[in-house]
């Protein structure tokens, strides 16, 4: 349901109500003046509120057998209710929804976090991601001594299946080889790798303003403290 609509219909409608009521009790209270009947808008806003089903008699309540004052006291009242719901339901649902786990950010991989963590105090947050990919791809070269080519191709030779060849070595899991688990982690390691460095850390350096929010940025560096991890878990291995 849209709570917004929601609020906006059942307080127009009460702003209404509460008005009629007014001039209800202001009639009574003069001799010879006879209450007059609801305005036509206002019964037009209640048959929207009744459809807002949030407490069962917003819509069921009776409107032939009261005065007029009881049948739109009996209305306000209901509405009400309906309004108190719409503007605390998103509250209550958060407070019903499973609790979900959280990323510290300060937990992710050292060479992530660390080259990050002041520009992200300082706002800079692409600066951020951009830094801690710069760093990731570092760390790559030096483990592999490899600095004759840019991160995404030495990405997908690093993790590569091929046997290491001169000046070329590879990163290598542990595990048994000849399993198409070790085989689809290592593949799957080459390409995730790979794109990381094509998808965010191109992005993060060749646009001025890129305009993501704190949640992607998290989870961006969260993907290159992923990587890290492979690349520090894995051994080298060299062409003989």
């Amino acid at each position: 349901m849209d709570h917004a609509y929601a609020i906006e219909t059942l307080t127009k409608f009460l702003d209404g109500v509460n008005q009629h009521l007014s001039d209800l009790d202001s009639a009574n209270m003069r001799e010879g003046v006879t209450p007059t009947d609801a305005p036509q808008e206002l019964e037009l806003e209640e048959v929207r509120a009744r459809l807002i089903d949030y407490v069962p008699n917003l819509g069921g309540y009776a409107v032939d057998e009261w005065s007029q004052r009881e049948r739109w006291w009996i209305a306000r009242e209901a509405a009400v209710q309906a309004l108190g719901r719409a503007q605390s339901a998103e509250e209550i649902a958060a407070f019903l929804r499973p609790a979900s786990p959280l990323i510290s950010a300060d937990a992710l991989h050292p060479w992530v976090w660390e080259p990050a963590a002041q520009l992200w105090a300082a706002g800079a947050r692409q600066d951020a991601v951009l830094t801690a990919a710069r760093t990731v791809n570092r760390r790559l070269q030096q483990k592999l001594n490899r600095h004759d080519i840019g991160e995404t191709d030495l990405c997908m030779q690093s993790f590569d299946m091929k046997a290491p060849a001169a000046g070329k070595p590879r990163l290598r899991f542990d595990g048994d080889r000849s399993t198409p688990t070790w085989k689809a982690r290592q593949d799957g390691a080459k390409y995730t790798s790979a794109g990381a460095f094509l998808a965010i850390r191109n992005l993060a350096a060749h646009e001025d303003e890129v305009g993501w929010t704190q949640q992607e940025v998290l989870e961006y560096l969260a993907t290159f403290s992923v990587i890290a991890r492979w690349i520090e878990e894995c051994m080298v291995e060299t062409a003989p």
